[in-house]
């Protein structure tokens, strides 16, 4: 029987977007840890089986992983993205999307560092290495442009955030100038929250906006997206964000703290939203309002 989504399936023009910190399946864990991947595994089967986004950005997915993910979505669903290390092993942020619904035109890999297109790359004070997937898509249904960013930023280096907060920016008000009538989505587990000047610098020109606050309407209270497996907890920090920019309206937000049998499927909850050109968004309402 399939579990009672927050969202589900959505039809066009509607796209549903989700970013999802699957923690990484780690090599040894104690008895009994909620963190083992094998128990893991079928919970995040369970939720991804439910909620198949249109487009899902993951951080910390190993090789494994990355298969187990792509899989539990059904199979109209790909991907982009390669592991952060040399020769592309390691953690992978991958970009999963619906291919019946979005066709890829473009997508690149850049290291968040001072030289971004040398893979495996390092600057600005972190020890281990972050990138950022960027994907574009034509909707098959719609013929509307969407701009995707996906990365997951260090956890110990301040300056490292910011630095790299400064270039998805970036990245955004270029996709933004050049391709005006396109929607723009960034995904990721920030490692600062939504009152940081992380959030600040990604959000400060304009461009960006934090999906949250943009919503017509939230479908859950504002849970903090870190648990690290305990109880939902309301008021918490928002650590894992998405982002929009461009033509991108924002119909439905929420943060999935969904428990299977009282355990969590990694130690994130995942956060979602409901998108849709502006244009469309209000094509929609004036249908709604003629009755």
């Amino acid at each position: 029987m399939t579990d009672e989504p927050l969202i589900g399936p959505v039809e066009a023009p509607d796209l549903h977007v989700m970013s999802f910190n699957i923690r990484r399946r780690m090599p040894r864990n104690r008895p009994g840890s909620p963190d083992r991947w094998a128990t893991r595994k079928p919970l995040l089967r369970r939720l991804l089986a439910a909620e198949r986004p249109t487009v899902l950005g993951v951080q910390e997915a190993l090789g494994e992983q990355v298969e187990v993910v792509g899989a539990a979505l059904g199979g109209s669903h790909r991907w982009v993205g390669t592991g952060r290390d040399p020769g592309g092993h390691g953690e992978a942020c991958p970009v999963y999307y619906d291919a019946e619904r979005l066709e890829l035109t473009e997508w690149r890999q850049l290291a968040l560092s001072a030289t971004p297109d040398e893979h495996g790359s390092r600057s600005w004070g972190n020890l281990t290495r972050r990138l950022v997937v960027a994907a574009d898509f034509t909707d098959r249904e719609t013929g509307r442009r969407l701009h995707v960013l996906n990365t997951h930023l260090d956890h110990l280096s301040r300056r490292s955030r910011l630095q790299s907060a400064l270039m998805i920016a970036g990245l955004a008000h270029t996709a933004h100038l050049d391709d005006p009538g396109a929607a723009i989505v960034v995904t990721g587990d920030f490692n600062a929250d939504e009152r940081s000047a992380v959030h600040r610098r990604l959000t400060g020109d304009g461009v960006l906006r934090d999906a949250w606050d943009a919503a017509a309407d939230r479908l859950t209270p504002e849970w903090g997206t870190f648990s690290n497996y305990g109880p939902r907890r309301r008021g918490g920090r928002r650590i894992d964000l998405i982002l929009v920019g461009g033509t991108a309206a924002v119909t439905h937000a929420g943060i999935n703290a969904a428990r299977f049998e009282g355990r969590a499927a990694s130690d994130h909850e995942p956060v979602q939203a409901v998108l849709r050109h502006r244009a469309d968004h209000e094509a929609v309402d004036r249908r709604q309002e003629a009755g």
